[in-house]
């Protein structure tokens, strides 16, 4: 056994300590002002059903090992009741081209408001006893310090990452098959892609009895669509172009086009028993993590 010099373990423990990620710092003085406003969640109480065993993973108390089952095979297990299932929250945020976009430098991008209110949401969660989890890191749901530190990196957007298919960049979807029966989900997008990846993650998540909230985010020129004249429209990543010397002719098309993907979301949320809302990035956050916040209260 070799041990680490003493100036080695010093830069490792001092990068540990050092300031928390700028997302995360935001996140928690959002949090904050939810907290300060008497929006707290009771602590969960435990529960005594059993529910599964578990491959046990780093971080786990020694507590919670079942040394019965695990004298049984070569590993260590952790026996899982059903509250554990029901206290844990999947979170997905897009991080696509497509969430890259504002209309306005003074407005946050759709991806920057998504991972604003999924760490801030996150921090919430965890000081109310739940687990929580990033479904792009494919993780089970922990809870503490730690997860939050991963959640924060997993929320990292990389603007010059490079993809083999751009039109497919151009939009992300959720992937539910692995989150935990009985949980709850919440799925933050502009919803603007292709509607099938959607509709299949909200039937993997509703037949393993997983309740949660469809989140739009938009930016307010989405909403609107401002443009006129000669105007040239490209996705984030490139992958479609569509030039027109009459952009206003497009405007009542293109809105009624907006309209019926509400309406298929909001159908799509209420089949599966889901909530469904739209946010802009130009309106202040408090009030999106507020109603992000009590809405999964009513998805228990």
């Amino acid at each position: 056994m070799s041990l680490s010099p003493p100036s080695s373990l010093r830069a490792r423990a001092e990068a540990l300590a050092g300031p928390l990620p700028p997302l995360q710092a935001q996140a928690e003085q959002l949090a904050r002002t939810l907290l300060l406003g008497g929006h707290g969640r009771r602590q969960a109480g435990m529960g005594d059903e059993f529910w599964q065993y578990r491959p046990a993973e780093p971080g786990d108390a020694g507590r919670s090992i079942d040394w019965r089952r695990s004298g049984r095979s070569d590993g260590h297990f952790v026996r899982e009741k059903e509250w554990q299932s029901a206290q844990s929250v999947h979170l997905w945020a897009d991080l696509s081209a497509s969430m890259g976009f504002s209309s306005d430098k003074n407005h946050p991008t759709k991806q920057e408001r998504a991972g604003l209110l999924t760490m801030a949401l996150a921090i919430l969660l965890m000081k109310g006893g739940e687990r929580v989890a990033l479904a792009s890191l494919g993780t089970p749901p922990r809870i503490g310090a730690l997860q939050l530190r991963r959640i924060a990196e997993g929320l990292r957007f990389d603007p010059n990452a490079e993809a083999a298919d751009a039109e497919a960049a151009d939009y992300g979807a959720p992937d539910a098959t692995s989150f935990l029966p009985k949980s709850r989900a919440v799925f933050l997008s502009d919803f603007l892609g292709p509607i099938e990846p959607l509709e299949h993650a909200i039937g993997a998540a509703a037949d393993r009895g997983i309740t949660g909230l469809l989140y739009q985010i938009l930016d307010p020129a989405e909403e609107a669509f401002p443009f006129q004249g000669r105007t040239v429209f490209t996705s984030m990543a490139g992958g479609l172009r569509h030039e027109t010397l009459r952009a206003s002719d497009l405007r009542d098309r293109y809105l009624d086009r907006l309209s019926e993907r509400k309406t298929q979301l909001a159908h799509l949320a209420h089949q599966a028993g889901w909530r469904f809302a739209t946010h802009h990035t130009n309106s202040p956050a408090q009030p999106a993590l507020l109603w992000l916040y009590e809405g999964l209260e009513g998805a228990r």
